[in-house]
């Protein structure tokens, strides 16, 4: 389990909607709005470099604080509109949270550690989770959780929800049943082959467009 560090962003509020949006785009703004715990929906703007560069790296239970006219904000980044094509962030939601109240969110999975299965018995690592959803104080919440695959001694070993270690304070409410990683037999290339044909396309995450489409 990782702790964070803190991360601030300076905001102000954004004078323009809609379309005019555009505008300051160009100019190397970053759009974003926040609401949400005793905050009434306010539309904001970021410096669009200093802004991609701090958030890039940060997982989805990273708590950030928003300093606006003065005012420290704890938030969670809830959703980023991205073109994808130019690599270019276009809009961010930013949900305001309450330091004494638990919210939910997830929390990514990181895999360490050297399983006997795989340097043994040529196995192959699956990776069946790379979250899981949690319910803690914003304080309480870790930036990733560790499974260890040492665990896996032996094709077919698995690692579940239940056999990971939570901080105190954290609730795992991803069922606990689910298989984390696994173990199987099969070469890799056939794993691959099978995950690419059984397997949803993954979904991008994108935020609300707030009637802000350029022209």
């Amino acid at each position: 389990m990782e702790r964070m560090e803190k991360t601030v962003i300076n905001a102000t509020r954004r004078p323009v909607t809609g379309k005019k949006v555009g505008v300051l785009r160009r100019e190397g703004k970053l759009p974003a709005v926040l609401y949400g715990y005793n905050v009434e929906s306010t539309p904001i703007l970021l410096d669009l470099r200093d802004a991609s560069r701090t958030l890039a790296p940060l997982s989805k239970s990273h708590i950030v604080t928003i300093v606006l006219e003065g005012k420290e904000h704890a938030v969670l980044v809830r959703e980023k509109q991205k073109d994808y094509l130019r690599n270019v962030l276009l809009h961010v939601d930013f949900q305001v949270v309450s330091m004494t109240e638990k919210i939910r969110t997830n929390v990514s999975l990181v895999l360490e550690g050297v399983s006997a299965a795989v340097k043994d018995y040529n196995g192959v690592v699956v990776s069946n989770l790379s979250e899981v959803e949690v319910e803690a104080l914003p304080g309480d919440l870790p930036e990733s959780l560790v499974v260890d695959i040492a665990a896996l001694k032996n094709i077919g070993d698995a690692v579940y929800v239940r056999d990971l270690h939570v901080p105190a304070g954290v609730t795992v409410l991803t069922p606990e049943e689910e298989v984390v990683v696994n173990v199987s037999g099969q070469a890799a290339e056939e794993v691959a082959e099978e995950v690419t044909e059984g397997s949803e396309p993954e979904v991008i995450e994108k935020g609300k467009k707030e009637e802000e489409e350029e022209e």
